[in-house]
């Protein structure tokens, strides 16, 4: 049975590297300091998330109905994933407002709130 490999030491903490990659079809054996890639700095659980976004090809309500999760947590775990990756998601706050837009406006689909009062909330949001 295979083993998955581990990105990051579990007594330190800090990046671990391959050293050695063997074929178990011929034999060979490679020795030297691989990198891993990008995904294996991933969680289980956030590339379980990429996997599904793959699947989902980005579609985050498709997303929101698989997980049985909300759009802002779905964002969430985007940014998280985005950040672990190493890519700058950008300024906190703006991404926070779109979040509280796209809760206004799923209300306002769900008719939780009249257009009226959907209208008056994203206003105070600018």
């Amino acid at each position: 049975m295979k083993k998955e490999a581990i990105s990051k030491c579990p007594i330190c903490g800090d990046e671990l590297t391959i050293t050695r990659l063997h074929c178990h079809n011929c034999g060979v054996e490679i020795n030297g300091d691989f990198s891993l890639s990008k995904l294996c700095r991933l969680s289980k659980e956030q590339l379980t998330f990429v996997l599904l976004f793959l699947k989902n090809q980005g579609n985050i309500k498709a997303i929101e109905k698989d997980m049985n999760i909300s759009y802002p947590t779905v964002k969430k775990i985007l940014n998280d994933v985005l950040v672990n990756l190493g890519y700058d998601v950008g300024d906190e706050e703006v991404g926070k407002t779109a979040v509280q837009r796209q809760e206004i406006l799923d209300k306002l689909a769900n008719k939780e709130l009249s257009f009226d009062e959907a209208n008056q909330m994203l206003k105070n949001l600018k």
